[in-house]
Formats: C-alpha cells, structure tokens, sequence
C-alpha cells in the first residue's frame, strides 16, 4: 500500500487549486519566498494581483502543529508582493488520503478540514473546524485574500478627502452661485450639501481609477504628471488626460467626472484636485486593488434626498450572502459555458450603488473559474447584456457602472444595461415615477432620459439619443435582486411631515406631482401585490415577479414587516401560490445587528424564492418531487461579519436538504454550524402551518416557535414534554371585536368626532390614550386623558363610543419596559392606536383575557403573532389582532370563568415587571400557577414546562431587546 507523504499532497492539492484560481497563481512547497525567513517554506502559497497573499499549510489527520505552522506565517512578507501575510489557512488531509493510488482524486474527493487564523489575532471559526471540498477551498482563499482592513482605511480616506473638497466647492459657490446649479443638473439633483458631496465623490473615484490604471496604456500617466505640485495648469492636464482616457474606455467613470470638472474655475479646480490627488495616492500606497469599490461603500453616506427615497447600503457581506443564495438556486445553468452565461438575464431595478449586481457578478464569475473558465472573458457579455440596473439617480448609475466595470477594468466594452429611470414631472408635463415605470407590461419601454450622465452607460463611447429603447420585457429575467426603497405613502411624521405623499416626495417633488405620481402609480401596480401601508418596496417585489420568466429566483432585502405585517399579505400570498423553494432569512439580534442593510434602525429579511415553472414541464415534474410547498426560515445570531462567513451561511443551507418543521415538536430547529459556534437556527413551515405569515423569523430558539404553533392548534406541547395536552384556542375575531382606528376617534374634523385633552376622575368620555410603563405595571389601570365632542358631531359621537370597552390590547408592546399584554378599566373606555378596545358579548370574558394574556401562554402567543421589526418592541394592527390566538372563552365552563373571574380580583392590587422579566417575576409565576393549574386544569409538571417556557421567551433578543437583567433576576417556579 502506498504511502503519499505530505508534500506529495500539498504538491495534488495545488494543482487542484491552480485549475479553480485561473487569477491567482499557485506554488507549492515554495522555499525562498519569505526573504525575512528564507529558510522557512510554504506548503502551498496563493497569489494573486491586487490581493494579499494567503498560505495553506497542511497536515494529516490529526495535524497537531498545523494551527501553529500556519500562525507562524502570518506577517510574513513575500518575495514580489507588496503586501504581507493577512490570513494563513491550516488545513488537516482525512488519513486515508495517506493511502490513495490517485492522490489528485483522493483530495477531490475528500472532504478536508480547516480553518483560517487572521493576523489580528482571530480565528475563523473562533473555535472547531470548517470542512468541505476542495472546490470550498478555493472559494475559501478569494475570500481571506481581500485586504479587509486596507479597504475599509482607504474607504475612510476617501470619504476624508470628499469631505474636504465638499468644503471647498461650498466656499467657491458662495462667490460663484451660478456654477453649481449647474452641476447639480448634471447629476440630475437639486443644488444641496449632499449634491456637493456627490460631485466630489465622483471627480475622486475618477482620480482613483487615474491613478490605477496609469502606465496601462501608452500616454496615461499616473497623477502627479498632470496634477502634481509642479503642473503649471494641473486643471487642463487632468481634462486633457481624462479626454484621452475616454478614447480607450471607462467612459461610466470619467465622462460625467470629466463634464463636473469642466464647470469649475481653474483655480478651485486645481485646489480641490490637489487634495483629491493626495486621496487617490494614499489609495494606492494601500495596495487596494479593488478601489472601484471604495465609493460605493460610502455612497449612501453622500445620497441625495436619502430620506424620502429610504435607500440603504446593502452590506458587501450580506450583498454576498443573498447573491450566493440567489445564484445556488439558478440550478438550470452550466456554470462552465461562457455562451449560456452570456444568456443569463440579471436585473436590479434599484441599484443604487450596485451592490446586489457587483455580487451577483462575483458569484457567477467565480462559478464559471471553478469549472476552469476564464472571468475575464465574461465581462463584455456581462456588461453589454447580462446586467441590468435602473435607478432613478444618475449618481447612482454612475457608481453602479464604475463598480461593475472595476471589476475587469482593463477590457472594454459596448453599451451597458445601466439606465437612469425617468423620475417626476417630465418637460411635456407628464410624470414619471421611475423604474416603477416598467410596471407598464408592453415588452419594450422608451425611455426620455432627465439629464446628461443617464446617456453614459457604456465603455467605449457616448450614446447622443435623448430617446432610449429598452428591452426589458415581462417574463424576460433570469434573476431579479433588489434592496428597494422602504419609504411608505401613508407616512407623515418626523422627516416626512407635510408631505402629501413621501413615496413620491424626493427631489423637492410639489404637492401637486406628489398627487400625481401617486395617482399613475395606483394605475400601473393593479393586479400586483402592492399595498399602500407596505410602502414602496411592495410595488417593487411585483414589479420583480412581472419581470421574472418561469423557473426564475427572486431576491429581496425586505423590512421584516413583510414577514408578519397585514400590509404584505398580499406579497407572502404570491409566494405562496406562485413559488417554491422560498427562503426568509432574518436575524435574531438587537441594535445594527438586526439588519442586514447599512444604517436601517429596523429589522429586515432576505427573502429568495423561485418562480413555478410550467406545469407538466420536464423540469416541473423533476420539482414537483419537493412535495408540499413549504417555506424555510433562517434565523441567524447575528449578521454575517465577512465575505468567508456570509458563504459558509449560504452553502449550509444549500446542503442542508432535511430541516425539522414546526409541526415536529418541540425539540428545537436544525442548527446552522460555524465550527464549534452555533451561526443561527432554521426550520421549515407549509402554507398551512405558517397560515400565509411567516412568523417563524427572528426566534432565537425555535422551539418557542414550535410551542406557539402548536399552542395555536389548541396543544400545549411544551419543550422537554413528550406528549401534548389540549387547550382549547381560537382567534381574537371569533369571541370579541376590536375598537376602532384612533383617527376615526380624534382624527381631523368629518372623521373623528371627539378631541382630547387632559383626564379627570369626572371625565364623561374617559380615554386609555398613552403608554406610561410606570403607571401600567398592573391589570388594572386609569384612563389617562379624556374626549370631547366636536361640536355638530354628536351623532357620530355617540356611535364611537358604543365601541368602548374595559379591555384594551397593546398594540405597541414594548417587552422591556411595559408589563401588560391586556389591560383592564374599570369604566368602559375609549382607547387609542397603542391600547385599542377589545369587546366581548359576555362581560366576564373581559377578567379571563386579562390575565391569559399577562399569563405566559399569553405572552408567548401574543409575540408570535406580532410584528418585531424593532429590538424589543412587537406591534399589531386592528387587522392583524383579529387573528390573534387567544384561549377560546366560548368553550369555558361556568366554573372556569368563575375562577378567571377570582384570578383577576387576586391579581387587581399586584404589580408586575416588565415582560421580559417574566421568568423572574414572582407574581407572574404566580399568575402562571393559576392560569395553567387552577384555570385550565394541568398538573405541577406543566406548570413547571411553562417557567421554563418562560426562560426560553425572556431570552430571545426580540424580548429582552439587549436590556441587562437586574442583579439577581432568576427564574421563579
């Protein structure tokens, strides 16, 4: 039997790795490579231009000292390479590789163990063992390869160096007002701060791009020969050089920079080149090579109108996380064929930086170089017809075009898919409403371009038509991935306030275009499903399924309101009936971490899905194996925290085939592993089982879950029971009705009849109106404001306050600070938005659903039904409460509500803690006991499952919202 030592199969594994990195090149065993260590060596070394190097050292099984050998390179300089040693790969050979005739296929077929140490001192994984294949491998080693930490310093320089010219453009246009209307007009923009910002950004990216290509071509030379301190006229030899540039290619980076630059003075001008020089030069002292991404990473830091169109930067982790979901469901596509590549049709309809395209791109190319393609050969296929983007900033193409054509930037091509959407009042007095415009269904739109850089979307010259034809017909996209705007129509507080419609109130839009573009939108989304409290993105996840031809993937960044929120129904109806193979990733965290967009303040998911494809087809047939449609959720710890983390999230689910559902039991999900670190947790639910909302996204722990589902189903099946007890349930609507909307009670005169104003003990009209934590910390609670009746109003008045009751749902249930799910008046009382009415035909229904609700059972039942798109506050709508499981009172005993009745006078004087202290309360414990025991029947052993339960609830972070516990605070039985 052969014995294949160690640098015989470091010598296989690298041929395997040179076949998959056609960019990088590969040594092996490699001596004399380490000029500070020349005696030291290399197992496998890996390369690549712009890159920082990365060594694999290998061991068999078990490679006790392979961690170290792999840490003892880490800093290491490299013969050639400007940049030393980030991330040092150790990697462990299975033993049965030591034996292998063919030792190629042997490590082919292996599955090899291994982890990366960083030079910062980190572990990845922080503890355990990554395995996969070679081909994981390879992915693995582009990954590390990026130098982290010079792009995010070279991406704060020149955010630096932008904000320092911005200062300058602000003092020129004090004494020249005239020049930057002018250029605001350029970049489709009204003349503001962020504008300024803007044009500098992009008059420094073009200088990066200068400096990065210079020596390339013949006559491109590097910055300081045409701005340097000695230039004489630094402004005309950059325009000089620049218009030469743009007789080889990059016209989506230097035309619309070279048309800012003309604008300016000379002597402005060659300030504000001097400073950005220094910036471009810093860059490239860094050693980025992919610096066409440095302005998209601060490109929402700088955007215009920001606030009306609610576009946020897509993570670059969590870009890579949903472009890799995305692509692995594309499963039809010979990855190796460069031809059916060329065919594919990918498209973001709200590109804005080009984030969700740049990764899309990186995953196809890095595909098609692990069936030993070639990527460079791709990139004029993939920009002149497999990319689409559309947004309704210029500056936002802009940055998409540069970005994209960085990525192979010394092969040119044709025209580009890149199309700035026509936006607004339009010069023949029509208006526009942007990429929202292709809701039109005819397959081919003609485009009348607002301004000048829109035209700039190729690589090798300029388009002069004002009228563009755009081929982007119904059913006609392979893949459509978008991050689209959240802004909602109905919104009118804080940054929209006086607004008439915010969907439509960006770039200083007059009331009456607001009305209008609301009005043509209403018109093109029928038949899609848009809704008007869903906002935006709504109209953009239809506009998507239009676009998308049978078989297709759909990839959205989503506020997690489309999850659970009454709005989205419509969208989560449209997956259910017309996809399958649907993904809703969320993340069960707090703070920056819920979100997988820059900046957000909420919590979003990413949802992937695939169109059905025709039926009786070959390929639905094959499909049709799946059985009942069902959707998986994936929640996650935290968000992914890099490039290597974010794929292995996304090759674990594709590998996982087997996901426990939620009607299981109640044993938990099947976990997500990063090494030893458990990386989240998932589960899967039908169309039945999830009832159309997907409650299922950030749990923590899903066998919560598991328990309010089946709690739902009438069982109480708690974690660590084995079998189910019964309990009868129902929904809300079925025994009670709500109150109404607070603006049909106080809203503007004609629609709410009363005002209100301050309480009294007297108050005819008393009002449960506010939150006050301090004041609710028991069932019972005083109205705190109190109506009047609009003059002429008395009618309507007097039918509202047939509504009022005693009872009052949280509709704005803040976990952390709040202890009551329901609480109770001792009046009948109107309530508001935050503490809506609830009745019931039969008065002593009103003491059971008081303290089930403030019950555990009642909590955990009320937070799966709930929207929790912020850290520790769930939200529900008069809708969304109809359905909400509550104990079925219909099916109680005289005695049961006689004792529900005796809960209730026990608990009048008792205080509660907030709720995500329930499982330290004392007095919830106690309420739990009588609910669970002396209302509902069950014995000790269920009581005691339920404390538990209430363990698990209080830590899930959507309850405890990252609050520290007090000192002390335990579990009470």
């Amino acid at each position: 039997m052969p014995h294949q030592t160690e640098p015989n199969a470091n010598n296989a594994l690298a041929v395997l790795l040179r076949g998959m990195l056609s960019e990088s090149t590969v040594r092996p065993e490699t001596t004399q490579m380490f000029p500070d260590y020349p005696g030291r060596h290399a197992d496998v070394l890996i390369t690549a231009l712009g890159s920082s190097p990365v060594t694999v050292e290998a061991e068999y099984e078990p490679g006790p000292e392979v961690e170290q050998d792999a840490r003892e390179r880490l800093g290491l300089s490299v013969v050639n390479e400007p940049r030393p040693i980030e991330a040092a790969i150790a990697l462990k050979y299975p033993e049965d590789v030591d034996s292998a005739y063919d030792l190629g296929q042997a490590i082919a077929d292996a599955q090899l163990s291994y982890c990366v140490l960083y030079d910062d001192g980190t572990r990845f994984p922080q503890s355990g063992w990554l395995t996969g294949s070679v081909t994981d491998l390879a992915d693995l080693v582009g990954l590390v390869s990026v130098p982290t930490k010079a792009v995010d310093q070279a991406a704060e320089a020149l955010e630096r160096g932008i904000e320092r010219a911005a200062a300058q453009l602000n003092t020129m246009a004090e004494l020249r007002p005239n020049i930057m209307p002018t250029i605001a007009r350029l970049l489709g923009m009204s003349d503001v701060p962020q504008t300024r910002r803007m044009a500098c950004a992009i008059v420094a990216n073009a200088l990066v791009f200068h400096q990065r290509i210079a020596g390339m071509y013949d006559g491109v030379r590097h910055l300081g020969l045409v701005c340097g301190p000695g230039v004489a006229n630094p402004h005309q030899e950059v325009l000089s050089a620049w218009t030469d540039i743009l007789k080889i290619n990059y016209w989506p980076i230097f035309a619309i920079a070279r048309d800012i630059l003309e604008q300016l003075p000379a002597g402005d001008a060659s300030s504000i080149l001097a400073g950005l020089r220094d910036t471009a030069q810093e860059i490239d002292v860094a050693g980025v090579n992919n610096a066409h991404d440095l302005t998209g990473r601060i490109f929402q830091r700088l955007i215009a109108d920001r606030k009306y169109l609610a576009t946020f930067y897509t993570l670059p982790a969590s870009a890579a996380l949903l472009a890799r979901l995305a692509v692995s469901k594309m499963d039809r596509v010979e990855w190796g064929d460069a031809d059916a590549i060329g065919k594919l049709r990918v498209a973001d309809f709200a590109c804005g930086t080009g984030a969700l395209l740049s990764a899309v791109y990186a995953q196809i190319a890095a595909r098609h170089e692990r069936t030993r393609g070639e990527p460079a050969q791709l990139h004029p296929s993939m920009m002149e017809e497999v990319l689409y983007g559309c947004d309704v900033m210029p500056s936002a193409i802009h940055i998409t075009g540069s970005t994209l054509s960085g990525a192979q930037p010394n092969i040119g091509f044709g025209q580009s898919r890149l199309y700035t959407m026509p936006y607004g009042r339009q010069s023949d007095g029509t208006v526009k409403i942007g990429s929202l415009e292709l809701l039109q269904s005819s397959a081919v739109q003609t485009l009348f371009n607002t301004s000048d850089p829109a035209l700039r979307t190729g690589s090798v010259g300029e388009e002069t038509a004002v009228q563009i034809n755009v081929d982007m017909p119904d059913e006609g996209f392979d893949l459509v991935i978008m991050n689209p705007p959240f802004t909602r129509n109905v919104t009118r507080e804080g940054a929209y306030a006086g607004t008439v419609n915010a969907a439509f109130a960006a770039f200083n839009a007059s009331e009456p275009d607001q009305r209008d573009m609301a009005s043509r939108m209403s018109r093109l989304i029928k038949g899609t499903c848009y809704h008007g409290n869903a906002g935006i993105a709504s109209a953009f996840a239809g506009m998507g399924d239009r676009k998308l031809r049978p078989g297709g993937v759909l990839a959205l960044v989503l506020p997690l309101s489309a999850a659970v929120g009454h709005s989205w129904q419509s969208f989560r109806e449209m997956l259910a009936d017309d996809y399958f193979d649907v993904t809703v990733l969320s993340i069960a965290a707090n703070g920056k971490e819920m979100s997988f967009s820059s900046d957000t303040g909420i919590s979003e998911c990413l949802v992937v899905a695939r169109k059905n494809l025709p039926i009786g087809s070959p390929d639905e047939r094959k499909n049709s194996k799946i059985g009942i449609p069902s959707t998986r959720f994936v929640s996650l710890r935290r968000r992914p925290r890099g490039f290597a983390e974010a794929d292995l999230i996304a090759k674990q689910l594709d590998q996982h085939d087997s996901v426990r559902g939620i009607a299981d039991g109640p044993y938990g999900g099947t976990l997500l592993r990063i090494g030893n670190e458990v990386a989240g947790e998932m589960i899967t639910a039908s169309r039945t089982q999830n009832t159309v909302n997907w409650s299922g996204v950030r749990v923590n722990d899903y066998s919560l879950a598991q328990t309010a589902h089946q709690l739902a189903e009438s069982k109480v099946w708690l974690p660590g029971r084995p079998t189910a007890g019964r309990c009868e349930i129902t929904v809300l609507s079925e025994v009670g009705s709500l109150g109404l909307y607070h603006l049909d009670i106080t809203g503007p005169p004609r629609r709410g009849p009363f005002s209100r104003i301050s309480g009294s003990p007297t108050a005819t009209y008393p009002s449960l109106w506010n939150h006050d934590a301090k004041k609710e910390t028991r069932i019972v609670c005083q109205p705190d404001s109190q109506l009047q009746v609009r003059p002429g109003m008395e009618s309507k008045a007097n039918i509202v306050w047939e509504t009022a009751s005693r009872t009052h749902l949280n509709f704005e249930f803040t976990f952390g600070s709040q202890a009551l799910a329901v609480a109770f008046t001792e009046r009948a009382t109107i309530g508001s938005s935050v503490w809506p009415n609830v009745r019931f035909g039969d008065q002593s229904f009103d003491f059971v659903f008081a303290v089930w609700s403030n019950s555990t059972l009642g909590l955990l039942t009320y937070w799966w039904h709930s929207s929790r798109q912020q850290s520790s506050k769930a939200r529900m709508t008069i809708r969304s409460a109809g359905s909400l499981p509550v104990l079925d009172f219909c099916a109680l005993t005289g005695d049961q509500l006689a004792t529900g009745k005796a809960i209730f006078d026990e608990f009048r004087e008792l205080d509660l803690e907030p709720a995500y202290l329930a499982d330290a309360d004392p007095n919830r414990a106690l309420l739990d006991r009588r609910v669970v025991c002396d209302l509902l029947g069950f014995d000790e052993d269920i009581y005691r499952a339920v404390r538990q339960l209430a363990a698990k609830w209080c830590a899930e972070p959507s309850v405890h919202g990252g609050k520290k516990r007090p000192p002390g605070a335990k579990l009470v039985m």
